[in-house]
């Protein structure tokens, strides 16, 4: 048994991605990614820490293999989304990673997980532009809150509270996606 925090993108749920609520079960494909590449950074109470065996998973699509994880919980995720050729980390060679896991549903194929809602958090996420009217925002992991939801949405809306700060730069916030709880039942009963 395992809980683990799952980060669900707007887009990804926007694109290909089904509405569920606290207690239903989902199945998703998951990758472990490097958190400070996901909004900013700024992740460290949601982190996923994984020691387990490498798997390779062969890309339905031909475009080579998916590096996996198999945890004793019954959580697969893969190590990058993309098929590689078979130069990473060999099958059954332990492999200890920290990250975020997330829902990806637009790269490689590889073995999902099936887990139970526990909670949601809709992420409200800043974004601050890179200087006055550049029109480039990069997110700011220091203006970030999670709302407890007891659903995820099927859009996520745009943009709001649109400022110009003291620099003169643009700030707003959007909705950037849910963070979920996800309990993984014993794989042995």
């Amino acid at each position: 048994m395992g809980r683990w925090w799952v980060f669900y993108e707007d887009w990804q749920m926007e694109c290909c991605g089904t509405p569920f609520s606290a207690g239903e079960e989902v199945t998703w494909p998951l990758v472990l990614d490097y958190a400070e590449d996901l909004l900013g950074g700024g992740w460290s109470e949601q982190l996923g820490r994984i020691s387990a065996p490498a798997e390779w998973v062969r890309d339905g699509d031909g475009g080579g293999v998916i590096q996996t994880v198999r945890a004793d919980d019954g959580l697969v995720a893969a190590l990058h989304g993309d098929p590689v050729d078979e130069s990473g980390p060999a099958p059954d060679r332990w492999v200890r990673r920290v990250g975020l896991l997330t829902v990806e549903r637009h790269r490689g194929r590889w073995p999902e997980t099936t887990g139970r809602v526990l909670a949601i958090a809709l992420v409200h996420q800043g974004f601050v532009e890179t200087g006055p009217d550049s029109r480039e925002y990069f997110p700011d992991p220091r203006d970030r809150f999670l709302e407890p939801v007891t659903s995820c949405p099927s859009r996520f809306g745009g943009e709001y509270d649109d400022i110009r700060t003291e620099t003169g730069a643009r700030r707003h916030r959007r909705h950037a996606g849910v963070l979920v709880e996800l309990h993984l039942p014993d794989p042995r009963t």
